[in-house]
């Protein structure tokens, strides 16, 4: 890199921020439009090849395990080689194993494996933010990272659009759209996106970078603060199709229109919650946010009517896990050395997608073993009061240090 590298500040004062931070949303969205193909379709994919609830709800989860624990690879090597590199990259590996779901795979194994590949999508999440990050000042991360989580609508453009696709043009049609779009990002991201003057990249290994911000206590804290928010708001895009189709014998268009509303509000939420974290704070954020998503977590227990108390147990826990989410990352953005986000991200980010990949399991577990979801509610409002303890308590005096 030549010439003098400008600062963030300096940066803030073009168009070059607000032109990256639109690149990285818009990539992140048509990668996580990827990564959600599946969830959609589960009911009918279960119906198709006869799956038990369990089998419905592996095959949602194993994207997301493995589009979890690979932000800790792609985090670190976006530390390294940049956005530049990162973002077309992720886009076109996702490209093969979303034409394998839709014209190859036809049974339980195969849905397995092309899902597990598929999770390949959900890593462009790592790459995102520590491109982001290095494009703002740190007074404005907080907001700029909640634009960026916005992306997250990829999974409410795959609820409204998959199954009426399918039904209407055509069942592979979906992975045809998806592909070529990938495609298209991947080119405008080869030309347009341009990574932030910097430092020096990190040396070392990949394993010695990852090794090196495990070992930080903030690290494992972040994690567990954003399994839960960013976590609850994966495992309900994913299952909430199944959900309301078992317990309330929902069609799988209704079903899916209603978990997209879910995500649109989770989505609109996040950047508030990281514009409110600029002004007041991450932690006052956070604690609320999961006080309330426990308070309306123990509303749904009772698999109440969905009008009106169902309705308002579902939006107000989009409304509250999205904004948990934004206040997380604002929080990873002021405690995080600059060289070091993209491996915190990955870390932290691998968190978030196991706190999605878990409840699935468990909810196809519970309503196999005893015909209701109530204990799964249960569990998510203890989880949720733990996290707001912990984030009142613990990260209340860490930001002090």
């Amino acid at each position: 890199m030549s010439g003098t590298a400008s600062s963030p500040a300096d940066q803030n004062a073009g168009t070059a921020p607000n032109l990256m931070l639109t690149l990285a949303t818009v990539g992140f969205l048509v990668n996580f439009w990827a990564w959600s193909l599946l969830g959609p379709l589960a009911p009918t994919l279960g119906n198709d090849l006869d799956l038990t609830a369990f089998q419905q709800s592996l095959v949602v989860a194993v994207p997301v395990i493995v589009g979890s624990l690979g932000r800790i690879p792609v985090g670190a090597l976006t530390d390294r080689h940049g956005a530049r590199v990162m973002f077309p990259a992720v886009s076109f590996a996702a490209i093969p194993p979303v034409l394998f779901v839709g014209f190859i795979a036809d049974s339980f194994a195969a849905l397995v494996v092309g899902g597990f590949v598929l999770g390949i999508a959900g890593t462009a999440f790592a790459v995102g933010v520590p491109h982001v990050n290095g494009w703002f000042t740190r007074e404005h991360r907080g907001a700029a990272l909640g634009v960026f989580g916005m992306g997250t609508a990829g999974t409410a453009v795959a609820a409204f659009t998959t199954v009426p696709l399918a039904e209407n043009v055509g069942e592979k049609f979906p992975f045809i759209l998806v592909a070529v779009i990938l495609v298209v990002y991947g080119g405008i991201a080869l030309a347009l996106v341009r990574d932030a003057p910097r430092s020096t990249p990190p040396t070392g290994s990949l394993f010695g970078s990852a090794m090196s911000v495990i070992r930080i206590r903030s690290t494992w804290e972040l994690s567990f603060l954003y399994a839960v928010g960013f976590g609850g708001f994966v495992a309900f895009s994913v299952y909430l199709p199944t959900y309301l189709g078992t317990a309330y014998g929902l069609t799988d268009t209704d079903a899916a229109f209603r978990t997209a509303g879910f995500i649109v509000l989770a989505v609109v939420a996040r950047p508030v919650g990281g514009w409110l974290s600029d002004r007041f704070g991450p932690v006052p954020v956070l604690t609320s946010a999961y006080a309330l998503a426990a308070g309306f977590a123990i509303l749904a227990m009772p698999e109440l009517a969905l009008a009106p108390a169902g309705t308002v147990a579902f939006l107000g826990l989009a409304a509250a896990l999205g904004a948990a989410a934004g206040a997380c990352f604002a929080l990873v953005a002021a405690v995080t050395p600059a060289d070091t986000v993209g491996a915190v991200t990955g870390v932290v980010g691998a968190a978030g997608g196991l706190g999605g990949f878990f409840p699935p399991l468990v909810m196809g577990a519970v309503y196999s073993t005893l015909g209701n979801y109530s204990i799964g509610f249960a569990l998510l409002a203890m989880t949720a009061a733990v996290a707001t303890l912990y984030a009142w308590l613990a990260m209340g005096r860490r930001q002090l240090e």
